[in-house]
């Protein structure tokens, strides 16, 4: 699908909007009400999740970008002008932290994809270089298993040929294809370049019925 200039240009300006951090929770019940639509983020550890949030609303330090895989163990929340909410799950697939911690934090990312009437869409950031892996298996799973609409965005786009992504965004297509709650359009994105932001943020709309 392509978006039209108009809806392009008005996601610009609606993602140009105040945007702040609202809180980070680590426990189910310090969730906010579910009184606004939401989308949220998931990847692997280091997949760039929080500079992509940061490219989308044109801010360099919103969310807190770490070179130290696994940093993020709370729901983190970021609340654009009052009507939407951009969540912030803790990172998959990284070993570091002692089995306890990790996987209390995987745990809470898990009951806020269950368990959230408000939450519109997944976006699963895959590292371009490498397409899907194991462990991104095991996160479609347990979104299939949750019905929760989810929808893959290749990250880091930039740093490989267009002939190879154009195969990489193919091989997604085609794992994907399958998969019960999987959105059947892939994003190739570039939080360093700007590529793809345009058209994430058209999707994020879409999503929320928000056009």
């Amino acid at each position: 699908m392509t978006f039209s200039d108009d809806t392009l240009e008005t996601g610009r300006v609606f993602f140009a909007q105040p945007v702040a951090f609202l809180m980070g929770a680590a426990a189910i019940e310090q969730l906010p009400p579910a009184d606004l639509p939401e989308v949220a983020f998931a990847g692997r550890s280091n997949v760039g999740k929080s500079s992509l949030i940061n490219a989308l609303v044109n801010q360099k330090y919103l969310a807190r970008a770490s070179n130290e895989p696994g940093r993020t163990r709370e729901v983190n929340f970021f609340v654009l002008t009052e009507r939407l909410r951009l969540v912030d799950l803790p990172g998959y697939g990284f070993a570091r932290a002692s089995k306890t911690t990790t996987a209390k934090f995987q745990n809470l990312g898990r009951d806020y994809l269950r368990g959230r009437p408000n939450l519109k869409r997944v976006y699963l950031l895959i590292d371009a270089r490498h397409g899907l892996k194991a462990v991104d298996a095991e996160a479609m799973d347990a979104l299939d298993l949750a019905a929760v609409s989810y929808q893959i965005v290749l990250t880091k786009a930039d740093k490989i040929k267009p002939p190879e992504l154009a195969e990489v965004v193919a091989k997604t297509l085609k794992g994907i294809a399958k998969r019960p709650a999987a959105f059947p359009r892939v994003l190739a994105t570039s939080s360093a370049k700007g590529d793809g932001m345009p058209e994430l943020r058209a999707e994020i709309m879409e999503a929320c019925a928000l056009l």
